[in-house]
């Protein structure tokens, strides 16, 4: 039987504290002319990528004869875009974003999200805007810079850009996963459980470390460098064992973008998941003309709960899922 705890999960000492971390935000945001947007919640397609998934609901409209279905979005990044398209300038957003997946110590289906993007930055420049705004918020040093490939090399004796899948397949059963690497194909499953469960525990402990350059298969909306065509321009920011933060040199290539998304869900069938909507009124708005940016998706819950010395993400919300 369900028991009711109508208390929030987070103490309203903690909450006044998570109020004066936001206001630092925005003023961080104000003093740079970086314009704070609102985009929708709701929308009628979604993310594609085969590791993120999305909560749907139905609309009824009362003078239309079937209902259509929307979805909750993963992050605000589409909308976001479409502004950029339409000449915006730079943009950031804190709102709600929403996943249907694990709720822990570190996730709840529904969290907090700060979305910016810097028209004119690369994702290197992106990258020194954010070391700016988690030292201002964490008081803590600046953030090293590593490679993937030689974190992974460092901790894993392999270069993942190289390594062929039965390397990694091999791999993974050194390391106790080779049930699952018996019956994964994906190179990137792998690479991925990998690098959460043996990589992630061992950098950024003692400062902030982005992790940057990671291989092209796993771009998302990145740029393939021009230098190298083995990597995407796409970093991630850890620290004491919290991923805090997803960013890109922008991809503004709306044909490379829509293929990708047809290949996500090409892997979707494949795996047997749902194949999702593409977002047309992005690609649209990409193939009218996203300007040269770089953008950061970034999890204010989980930066809350190092700012606060919270253990878990419970600890930093108003009302963890359980008491939704």
């Amino acid at each position: 039987m369900r028991t009711y705890n109508w208390r929030p999960s987070a103490s309203i000492e903690v909450l006044k504290q998570r109020a004066l971390v936001l206001q630092k935000i925005r003023q961080f945001f104000a003093v740079r002319d970086v314009l704070e947007v609102d985009t929708p919640a709701l929308s009628h397609a979604t993310v594609t990528d085969e590791h993120l998934h999305s909560f749907s609901t139905q609309f009824t409209h009362p003078f239309l004869p079937q209902a259509s279905t929307l979805y909750l979005q993963t992050s605000p990044e589409f909308a976001m875009k479409r502004l950029l398209c339409a000449g915006s300038g730079a943009i950031y957003q804190i709102c709600k974003s929403f996943r249907n997946e694990e709720a822990g110590r570190f996730h709840n289906p529904e969290f907090t999200m700060l979305e910016w993007y810097r028209p004119g930055f690369d994702h290197l420049q992106l990258m020194t805007e954010i070391d700016e705004l988690i030292q201002m918020v964490l008081g803590c040093d600046s953030a090293e810079r590593v490679t993937y490939q030689d974190v992974f090399k460092q901790y894993l004796g392999y270069c993942p850009l190289r390594a062929t899948l039965a390397d990694i397949k091999s791999l993974a059963g050194q390391y106790g996963y080779a049930e699952l690497a018996a019956n994964e194909n994906n190179k990137d499953t792998l690479l991925m459980i990998l690098f959460s469960q043996h990589i992630e525990p061992n950098i950024g402990q003692d400062r902030p470390c982005f992790v940057m350059n990671f291989p092209a298969s796993q771009a998302a909306l990145a740029r393939i460098s021009p230098s190298d065509p083995l990597v995407a321009e796409r970093f991630e920011l850890y620290f004491q064992g919290l991923e805090l933060a997803n960013g890109f040199h922008e991809l503004t290539d709306g044909a490379e973008q829509l293929r990708r998304f047809k290949q996500d869900n090409t892997k979707r069938q494949s795996m047997g998941l749902d194949v999702m909507p593409i977002d047309k009124n992005f690609i649209e708005a990409i193939n009218f003309g996203l300007p040269a940016c770089a953008g950061v998706a970034l999890g204010v819950d989980r930066l809350l709960m190092l700012a606060l010395k919270a253990t878990k993400i419970d600890h930093v919300i108003t009302f963890e899922n359980s008491r939704a």
